[in-house]
């Protein structure tokens, strides 16, 4: 596991404990895992399950397949490049983990698609 990937799961890992709410565990949990467990989530799956400004995490990678109809913020451990540019192309927002945690989103508004 590298060194960046343990600081976010450790950091998400911490703000659960702090009373941050469950989903910051569950990240962490699917991060701590095996690499060939991680997710890789298309931008069409994503556009069913959001509406306009939503917020969602994905422990794994975002991929391009798919188009983006409505601006949302994802959070992921990566990004394809054509995925960043659909999201752009949105008006959404393509972020790290550790920047879902520090901007204090709420945990309630927040899925986890994987």
């Amino acid at each position: 596991m590298n060194a960046e990937l343990k600081k976010t799961a450790k950091s998400l890992r911490n703000a659960s404990r702090k009373g941050g709410g469950d989903i910051w565990a569950a990240l962490a949990d699917e991060l701590d895992g095996p690499k060939r467990r991680r997710s890789a989530v298309n931008l069409s799956r994503i556009d069913r399950h959001t509406e306009t400004g939503g917020v969602v995490a994905v422990p794994g990678k975002v991929l391009a397949s798919g188009s983006l109809t409505h601006p949302v913020t994802v959070a992921a451990l990566s990004f394809s490049e054509g995925a960043r540019a659909k999201i752009a192309l949105a008006e959404g927002r393509a972020i790290s983990l550790d920047t879902l945690l520090e901007e204090g989103f709420k945990p309630s508004t927040i899925k986890i698609l994987k």
